[in-house]
């Protein structure tokens, strides 16, 4: 059992390394000689988990969509049923925050999807990845809409899948410049508008 664990370890430890790269240098400043010195392992190990830059970029974003999708398996939509008001907007909005660069943990990780999804236009390795990635959020969301009774929670999920797009690239990037307590706020306001069409307050 041992000389199993220990090259899952290894691959995990490189893995995160090539997360940090990524944070600090981008996509470009991942190559695989600082990633395995910033794991601490030759390069030869490096090369023995990942074929390549590439397979090593998709393994970072895969980490950052996991670490997002175990803080979003921490909001169940059945726990948003028969929510309203302030408690309805409350849920949702902490829900939505789990991807969110709302702390330092949540900035990396969407920091590295950006580098992916931005990626995926012009490198056809990660499109599918980026696509899945996007579908899947828009999915927990759609859920989440479901599960509070907002109608046509098809297209709130849209509105709100590409809203996380335009303030994570507006946070992480200069384009925006967007402070947390911005974020959210633009966020609240949204999702306060998504909660109350007209007829239903």
């Amino acid at each position: 059992m041992p000389a199993r664990i220990e090259p899952e370890l290894r691959r995990q430890q490189v893995v995160e390394a090539a997360f940090r790269l990524v944070v600090a240098e981008g996509i470009d400043g991942c190559s695989l000689r600082k990633v395995a010195a910033e794991s601490g392992l030759n390069i030869g190990s490096v090369r023995h988990y990942f074929d390549g830059h590439e397979d090593l970029l998709a393994a970072a974003a895969e980490e950052a969509g996991d670490r997002m999708g175990r803080r979003l398996a921490t909001h169940p939509a059945e726990n948003l049923r028969g929510l309203s008001g302030d408690e309805a907007l409350d849920a949702l909005q902490a829900l939505i925050e789990e991807v969110l660069p709302v702390d330092a943990q949540r900035r990396d990780a969407a920091i590295v999807v950006v580098e992916l999804v931005i990626a995926s236009r012009t490198r056809s390795v990660f499109r599918a990845m980026s696509q899945r990635m996007g579908a899947d959020l828009t999915d927990v969301i759609r859920e989440a809409l479901d599960a509070l009774e907002v109608p046509n929670p098809e297209m709130g999920a849209a509105q709100v899948t590409a809203m996380i797009g335009g303030l994570t690239l507006d946070a992480v990037t200069p384009h925006g410049a967007l402070s947390v307590e911005r974020l959210q706020g633009i966020l609240r306001a949204h999702l306060r508008l998504l909660l109350a069409p007209e007829g239903r307050r």
